[in-house]
């Protein structure tokens, strides 16, 4: 009698169920579900903070840690998550998945958990981003490279430079140049705008012609190119003058990249999108983050207009608006659903709208620390609305019945 082998079917029931848990069919699944409750609990955390509930005991400052947990943590994990799906779209080659895809979580997870428990630890922390942000880039680059996509290689240069930003961050954060290190967290925002520009000229537009069931699209190829360019050049003009102290002012090109983002905007614009939340969300989000952008600009000519609250309406109104209703819209179309909300995620992109303008604006207004907690309250309400509704869809298998 042939002997019964218990380890060998046990490991391949074990592998055959996690290569087919719908969690991890594809990227956006675990880093949109990843993202969006880090989100909250960071912020939940920085609030404690702020009131003076929970301290923080490390070397770094607190104030870095919240920056880094939101630029290059939660926007970055929804960014690869985005790309590493939209990818297997454009090329036909399958994307990654299964173990390799729990792998990429893990480590994601795990980092989180260092830089919060051990902050110290910072050599730990970069070692996790840093395997982190080059195993996405070696799967979207494979297969961008393999079908020969290359009006997407562009998307391999943007996480590229957001690794570097993110390594350099850590290491000066490691060094003790704190104040070096808050530069290129703000260098990465930047570069998020870069990506913001190509992404959205891509699918505002052509979401826009869905929703509204319009016969064609609006297209800007020549003002979309000059915008990448334009951006490109502002990010590297502040850098010259941020990091190495040049005696240029990056607020001209900046501000050139913030005319053409609201010119695309406007060509965008359809006032029948009011009646879509999907859609709204989206031009206002876009709105915000040229509004931002462009008030940055202003700050380097005019000291009256701050920096910080510039990025800050960035970050939430233009990055963090745009995320969540990405996140939605995505969610529902790769899983083969209706592309409807519900009225409580209208409310929760409503209340990450006035997250952005409560911390862009009221802390010239009111109390600085009770703008910031109040921005932080109507953050975490947003993206919790959110976890409640979009926890199921990302966790169960499409109902159209596809992979995916």
């Amino acid at each position: 009698m042939r002997p019964i082998n218990l380890i060998e079917p046990i490991a391949e029931y074990k592998w055959y169920q996690i290569q087919h848990w719908p969690i991890l069919m594809l990227a956006f699944r675990p880093m949109f579900l990843c993202a969006a409750i880090w989100s909250v609990l960071s912020i939940a955390l920085w609030a404690a903070m702020l009131a003076g509930v929970l301290s923080w005991r490390a070397d770094t400052p607190a104030t870095l840690w919240h920056a880094h947990e939101m630029i290059f943590a939660f926007a970055g994990a929804v960014a690869t998550g985005f790309l590493l799906t939209a990818a297997q779209n454009w090329t036909n080659v399958p994307s990654v998945s299964g173990y390799k895809l729990g792998l990429l979580v893990v480590i994601w997870c795990l980092t989180r958990a260092i830089f919060f428990v051990q902050p110290n630890l910072v050599w730990l922390v970069l070692m996790g981003q840093l395997a982190f942000w080059l195993a996405a880039i070696a799967c979207l680059s494979t297969m961008l490279l393999r079908a020969k996509s290359k009006n997407n290689y562009v998307f391999i240069f943007i996480l590229a430079a957001l690794c570097t930003f993110n390594s350099l961050f850590l290491l000066l954060i490691e060094q003790g140049d704190f104040a070096l290190a808050r530069s290129f967290s703000q260098v990465a925002v930047l570069m998020f705008m870069a990506l913001i520009g190509v992404i959205g000229g891509r699918v505002i537009p052509f979401f826009t012609a869905r929703g509204l069931a319009l016969d064609t699209q609006v297209r800007s190829p020549k003002l979309d190119r000059l915008l990448l360019w334009v951006s490109l050049f502002g990010v590297a003009g502040f850098v010259l003058s941020e990091v190495f102290k040049l005696a240029l002012n990056p607020g001209y090109l900046l501000g050139l990249a913030a005319l053409l983002h609201i010119t695309r905007s406007v060509l965008w614009f359809d006032y029948r999108v009011f009646t879509v939340p999907l859609l709204w969300s989206l031009h206002l989000g876009y709105a915000l983050s040229a509004t931002g952008l462009l008030l940055l600009a202003a700050s380097f000519f005019n000291p009256i207009i701050a920096f910080t609250d510039a990025l800050h309406l960035i970050t939430l109104g233009g990055i963090g608006l745009l995320i969540i209703a990405m996140m939605a819209r995505v969610s529902l179309g790769h899983t083969g659903r209706p592309l409807q909300v519900q009225h409580a995620i209208s409310v929760a992109f409503i209340a990450i709208a006035l997250a952005a303008i409560c911390r862009a604006f009221f802390p010239s207004l009111i109390n600085p620390h009770q703008a910031w907690l109040y921005s932080a309250a109507l953050w975490c309400a947003g993206f919790t609305l959110f976890v409640r509704y979009y926890f199921t869809v990302l966790t169960q298998k499409r109902v159209d019945g596809r992979r995916g």
